[in-house]
């Protein structure tokens, strides 16, 4: 597991180093400058390097690099001061550029001759290391502020922040370091990512005394005359490939019970009353699932008042974990939010950005912009968990953040949350542990997508294809 910083946490941490600590600024400049230096010289023997540097702390960490490369190591550098508005040196070719122009602590629209130099390095052939964030881009939300370099590489100083990932700033940074230079780091009031670790504890070999029952009965409701696909793929991550519970069943109108027989026969497969192809309420037929560890509930049942009362039963009658994904949100959306602030069991909500926007009240930009404590205040608010899915997502209970950082461009397809939907539920319904689940379901969808890009094109990837690569991911954990 890693922490990842806000802006001001690291000021805080820089300054309770030099002011409390008493190590010398100069000694972390030096420190910082020697990592970059370090990162680069593991990729590069030698060769032509342009440091670009700015006023400030990031600017004479670019002077230590410039000095170890030339002076240590023998390469031909130059170093170019972006406040004097001089660019002649682009017209040379380098094999790298070193961006050491702004911090993370830039907060104003990049203009005039530090955009011009920020475009000249995009527009080279350089390879492109940035310390500690590119240049321009904001270090809490990833947004580019005006201009900002495109990095292959960058280096961050101590710890990662927030901005190597939100936002644009995913796209920008390339490949990720983080160095250590002895910056003291306390508390653990952090946003976090998990890595391997943390997730293979629900991937673990089991006993060889136990049997189905002992490892949870998970339900999806979903599907519609008119969306039928949904269901199919949740059901084929939660039982086919085993990603957790011992018993599955899938509920759906009876309208796609005939297509669905035999699909997948390792689940149990029910039909349930229906109007016009969609879900009817009905509490005695659906008080049989009670007793289910984990309910997945919403996926491609389109938008009703049925749906809405179906919900709002599970919310009051329902002691296990309800997860509302979909269609499901866009009831409570359209019908009332507030029944979420009456209920009885846990419940996780899974919106993507435009949902989230229904579901909250947000715009598209204010969520994309400050998406933690907008998701945090919601989860507050109704006493939920929430899986806020985008490039990045944004899981949290309102007081723990995790960022899951996994997955890849050919997720960005129709099914794919459905397919994390079948992981979630089969991994919820083994643990107690909601917001690690669901940190650890997202984590293995994303690198099952990893995992099913790694040969094609992104563009080429489809949902069944994540599906089939679950159980390779979940192997190797």
């Amino acid at each position: 597991m890693e922490r990842i910083l806000t802006t001001e946490q690291m000021r805080s941490a820089d300054r309770f180093t030099i002011d409390k600590l008493g190590v010398l600024e100069q000694t972390l400049v030096e420190r910082a400058g020697e990592a970059v230096a370090n990162e680069i010289l593991k990729r590069f023997k030698g060769g032509r390097v342009l440091v670009c540097v700015g006023k400030g702390n990031n600017g004479a960490d670019g002077r230590v690099v410039a000095d170890i490369l030339s002076k240590k190591h023998g390469f031909s550098v130059m170093v170019l001061s972006v406040s004097n508005g001089i660019f002649k040196m682009f017209e040379r070719e380098f094999d790298i550029i070193v961006d050491c122009i702004f911090g993370t602590g830039l907060n104003k629209e990049v203009e005039g001759k530090y955009k011009q130099a920020i475009e000249l390095i995009n527009s080279s052939k350089a390879y492109i290391v940035s310390c500690d964030i590119p240049s321009g881009i904001n270090g809490d939300n990833g947004k580019v502020m005006g201009a900002a370099v495109k990095a292959n590489l960058t280096i961050a100083i101590q710890e990662l922040k927030l901005g190597h990932f939100l936002g644009e700033g995913i796209d920008y940074c390339g490949e990720v370091v983080a160095k250590d230079i002895g910056i003291s780091v306390w508390g653990d009031d952090f946003v976090k990512r998990l890595n391997d670790n943390t997730p293979s504890r629900y991937f673990v070999e089991r006993n060889r005394n136990v049997h189905k029952g002992c490892f949870g009965k998970s339900v999806i409701i979903g599907g519609s005359k008119d969306f039928s696909g949904s269901v199919v793929l949740s059901m084929n991550a939660i039982t086919a490939l085993k990603t957790g519970a011992g018993y599955s069943t899938i509920v759906v109108p009876e309208c796609l019970f005939i297509g669905l027989i035999g699909l997948n026969p390792e689940c149990i497969l029910n039909y349930a009353p229906e109007i016009d192809g969609k879900f009817d309420f009905n509490q005695d037929f659906f008080a049989k699932y009670l007793d289910a560890d984990c309910i997945c509930i919403g996926m491609g049942c389109g938008v009703s008042e049925n749906l809405y009362q179906l919900i709002n039963y599970f919310l009051k009658k329902y002691n296990g974990t309800l997860i509302i994904d979909a269609d499901g949100l866009n009831s409570l959306s359209q019908f009332g939010v507030e029944i979420l602030k009456n209920k009885t069991c846990r419940v996780v909500v899974t919106p993507h950005v435009g949902e989230f926007g229904r579901l909250s009240g947000c715009s598209k930009k204010e969520i994309l912009e400050n998406s933690i404590n907008l998701a945090k205040s919601f989860a507050n608010e109704y006493k939920v968990f929430i899986v806020l899915k985008n490039a990045v997502s944004v899981i949290t209970d309102g007081q723990e953040v995790y960022l899951n950082t996994s997955g890849c461009v050919g997720l960005a397809k129709a099914g794919s949350g459905d397919v994390l939907c079948g992981v979630l539920c089969g991994v919820l319904s083994n643990t107690e542990d909601i917001l690690e689940g669901c940190a650890s379901a997202c984590y293995v969808f994303g690198k099952a997508g990893e995992k099913a890009q790694q040969n094609q094109k992104s563009f080429t990837v489809t949902a069944c294809d994540v599906v089939n690569a679950l159980p390779k991911v979940i192997y190797e954990l």
